[in-house]
């Protein structure tokens, strides 16, 4: 069995709450009491939890994930109608991006983080792209370390993405 960073089934529920609950009232302190702020607190407050269940699961359930995708696509559509296009075409385009090696390299990346996509499109509109960004970045250290600890076995190593995705969104 591979190894994985940090161990299946790692509570790591303290540190998220505190770290989620900082950045929404971050997210409030800076953009106020507006429509704004309550779909990026949401956003946040959604992406915290996916990110503890990967770490603690390795699953990002659709059960979850889509429900988010729809209810934040839909009151940032509400608050902000002018953008609906923009948050659309960042959905699919964020999720694209996240397909293209999910099927070229099979378990490289998973179909729930693919979805996660889809939500990071529809919180951040064009935004996602620096999300994909500074999350993808974040988790070169990491993997560095695996490569370093295991050498060729480190590409058998689960690494949960969304922790870093959700990272790169409350950053973006």
């Amino acid at each position: 069995a591979a190894a994985s960073i940090p161990p299946a089934g790692t509570t790591a529920r303290p540190g998220a709450a505190i770290a989620g609950g900082a950045a929404v009232g971050a997210t409030f302190a800076t953009l106020g009491l507006t429509g704004e702020a309550l779909v990026a607190g949401a956003l946040i407050s959604v992406l915290v939890v996916l990110a503890v269940i990967d770490l603690e699961e390795r699953v990002l359930p659709s059960t979850v994930v889509l429900p988010a995708f729809a209810t934040i696509l839909l009151a940032h559509v509400a608050i902000a109608p002018d953008r609906g296009l923009e948050l659309i075409l960042a959905s699919a385009g964020t999720a694209f991006v996240l397909l293209v090696p999910a099927v070229v390299w099979r378990g490289a990346i998973g179909f729930g983080d693919v979805r996660l996509g889809l939500l990071l499109g529809a919180g951040l509109g064009t935004g996602a792209v620096q999300a994909l960004l500074v999350g993808l970045l974040a988790a070169w250290p990491f993997a560095g370390y695996l490569l370093l600890r295991d050498g060729r076995a480190a590409a058998r190593t689960a690494l949960p993405l969304a922790p870093f995705l959700a990272f790169g969104a409350i950053v973006a």
